[in-house]
């Protein structure tokens, strides 16, 4: 039964007639389109539990450490990149300040070479002039002079090169020093001495270059100083 405003029944015009008489009842399909507005389509999209935005739980403070975290991760990507920059520059200082002493060095050295050829070469002349003095004829006494003057610029060519020639006569004998070559009996205040020098000896600074050979002294046999 069909109800008014006020929800009271009211009577229509098939109330009367029974529901076997009434026939098939007319079913009607509305067919129109709805047109959504986009809007509102967006809305309702935003709206899906899938699109619901999920709330941070975390507090205050734990979002507070893990931004403290990060940026001290940054800091330290950031330390971390200047030391091998600066580890990178200090190897190229140290590189280049070693061979610009290697370079110095063979410099020096080359220098000094040269010093000591240059310093040579009078030797050189002195011995072909002996050379020369021979050849023609000379007088013993010429070629002796020639020899002594010789021997003078060779020393000279020594000692301007920093090499000094080692006294071993009348010293004590010294393993380091001396290389004693023979031994003979000697008084008791020459015992342990050197007493004959077969080729002197020459050091350089504290480098030795070639040790004296040298002839030592020796105590007398007991049975001769009994006799004496």
């Amino acid at each position: 039964m069909a109800r008014d405003l006020f929800g009271r029944g009211r009577r229509g015009p098939f109330d009367d007639v029974p529901r076997d008489d009434r026939g098939d009842e007319i079913r009607v399909t509305d067919r129109r389109r709805i047109h959504v507005d986009d809007g509102d389509a967006k809305r309702e999209t935003d709206d899906t539990p899938g699109n619901v935005e999920t709330p941070n739980l975390k507090p205050s403070y734990v979002e507070e450490l893990e931004a403290r975290v990060r940026a001290a991760e940054q800091k330290t990507l950031e330390v971390n990149s200047r030391f091998e920059q600066l580890r990178a520059q200090l190897q190229r200082e140290t590189d280049e300040t070693r061979q610009r002493l290697n370079k110095a060095a063979d410099e020096r050295a080359r220098r000094e070479t040269a010093a000591f050829i240059a310093a040579l070469l009078p030797v050189l002349d002195n011995l072909q002039r002996a050379t020369e003095a021979a050849e023609n004829g000379s007088s013993p006494e010429v070629l002796a002079e020639g020899i002594r003057q010789t021997a003078a610029s060779f020393e000279k060519a020594l000692a301007a090169a920093g090499v000094e020639p080692i006294n071993a006569v009348a010293e004590q004998f010294d393993p380091e020093l001396h290389e004693a070559v023979e031994t003979v009996e000697v008084a008791p205040e020459d015992e342990g001495k050197v007493v004959g020098q077969y080729a002197p000896g020459y050091r350089m600074g504290e480098r030795l270059l070639r040790p004296a050979r040298v002839k030592v002294g020796r105590p007398a046999a007991r049975g001769k100083q009994a006799g004496d």
